[in-house]
């Protein structure tokens, strides 16, 4: 039974952050969301990728066509819209340019800070929670394991991602362009996983105070607080941190928003004219986008961050350039791989195919040659049966010499071609007739 790959998202090149935080997948609804993909018998395998600048699937399906309308009419619940509202937002590659883009995604060159580091281990994370939900294969197996290798190797053979510029690092720099030097600043930090790190790493480089909040983690931001010099709060102590902050980043794994505008209307009365600065890097957003218009509070979010990034592009395309060229090398890699999986069971169904006409001709047949002897009727077999091996001989020898992206194409197209696809039946055909030459040539005369 023959596969394809499905890969069906969105990002920050195609969605805006409002989208992109409604199609989000967070670890805790991306499992349901995985099983109710695995229920159609169209999707084998499946892995979801949520990262705050894409929310992407990965699938190993049957019927291409079909699976991707049963994803696409998911991915409109999720975000509670009609399908057609993602129509020129997401994105749909299939098989060989599905595996190039999870490579260039894990070597981060899908990125929005093109080389950041952070992106391998939320591709790992993902593959992860797959395999625990028991939704991957052979095929999705291999897939995310050869991808981590190829980013693995982008980030060893280049210098894409040695000056480890990331969202958070980007966030920090946003800071200190709006209130200059940060020694004397207040930050706090809400949320306590990886991004949190990453920005009290950048913030203790440039000697800010950082007091860490975490609601679930709150083990974590004591950790936090140790290493960098901080301090840590309850998530109850929260509205007190912001009337006392200067920078507030939030960063939480949050489906839901943990800052609202009553709650900041209430902070910026008590702060009497101190100005705030907040940056939310989080998707979903943790703070309410409607509280840019509260007098003494500036908010930024991914989509300003993504400007930002925007203007201050670096000399990073030379090595992307060098990036792609190993990315390009490892999906050759997986496609002949991908291949080999099916060039012997196709060329084997190509020929019983072939047989099974020559079979059905000939019974078809049976009776206008009555008067033929034994020899004779074995002999008309064995030129039927002749005929149709010299016409498989060359494609058959064509696709065992082939390799990588080319093989792919050749058996995706024999078994569209010749009807063998998923083991299905070929189109009925008129019944062959043997005639005489003399009953053709008046035939065509008419």
């Amino acid at each position: 039974m023959s596969a394809a790959l499905l890969a069906l998202g969105v990002s920050h090149k195609t969605a805006d952050l409002a989208l992109r935080e409604r199609l989000a997948l967070p670890e805790g609804r991306a499992a349901g969301f995985l099983n109710e993909l695995l229920g159609h018998p169209e999707i084998r395998e499946a892995v979801a990728l949520s990262t705050c600048n894409r929310t992407e699937l990965y699938m190993v399906v049957g019927d291409a066509v079909e699976a991707e309308s049963v994803a696409l009419a998911a991915l409109a619940r999720q975000a509670g819209t009609p399908p057609t509202e993602l129509f020129g937002r997401l994105y749909s590659l299939r098989d060989i340019d599905a595996v190039r883009h999870l490579f260039e995604v894990a070597a981060g060159l899908d990125s929005m800070i093109v080389g950041e580091a952070e992106v391998q281990g939320q591709v790992k994370r993902a593959y992860e929670l797959a395999l625990v939900e028991g939704v991957t294969g052979p095929i999705a197996n291999r897939l995310f394991r050869d991808a981590l290798a190829a980013g693995k190797r982008v980030r060893t053979e280049t210098a894409i991602g040695r000056s480890h510029v990331s969202v958070s690092s980007v966030a920090v720099d946003l800071a200190q362009g709006v209130l200059g030097e940060l020694t004397s600043r207040r930050v706090l930090i809400v949320g306590a996983g990886e991004n949190g790190e990453l920005t009290a790493q950048a913030l203790h480089r440039r000697g800010a105070h950082t007091v860490f909040v975490a609601n679930r983690r709150y083990d974590r931001a004591i950790g936090l607080a140790q290493r960098f010099g901080g301090t840590a709060v309850r998530f109850d102590d929260l509205p007190a941190q912001l009337a006392e902050a200067d920078i507030v980043v939030a960063c939480t794994s949050s489906p839901h928003q943990i800052v609202g505008r009553d709650e900041l209307a209430l902070v910026v009365e008590q702060r009497e004219g101190r100005p705030l600065l907040m940056i939310d890097i989080a998707v979903p957003r943790d703070i309410d986008p409607t509280v840019r218009d509260l007098v003494g509070l500036t908010l930024y979010d991914m989509d300003d961050l993504q400007r930002e990034v925007a203007r201050n592009v670096s000399g990073r395309e030379a090595e992307a350039t060098r990036a792609r060229k190993l990315v390009e090398h490892e999906t050759d890699r997986f496609a002949q791989w991908l291949g080999s999986l099916d060039v012997v069971p196709t060329i084997a169904a190509l020929h019983e195919r072939a047989e099974a006409i020559v079979d059905q001709v000939l019974r078809e047949n049976e009776q206008r040659w009555v008067s033929l002897a034994d020899e004779d009727r074995e002999r008309v077999e064995t030129l039927a049966r002749a005929i149709a091996s010299r016409l498989l001989h060359e494609p058959t020898l064509r696709l065992k010499r082939s390799a990588g992206d080319e093989s792919y194409g050749y058996l995706q197209a024999l078994r569209e071609l010749f009807a063998i696809e998923a083991g299905g039946a070929p189109s009925e055909a008129p019944a062959a007739e043997v005639t005489s030459l003399d009953s053709r040539r008046r035939r065509r005369s008419r």
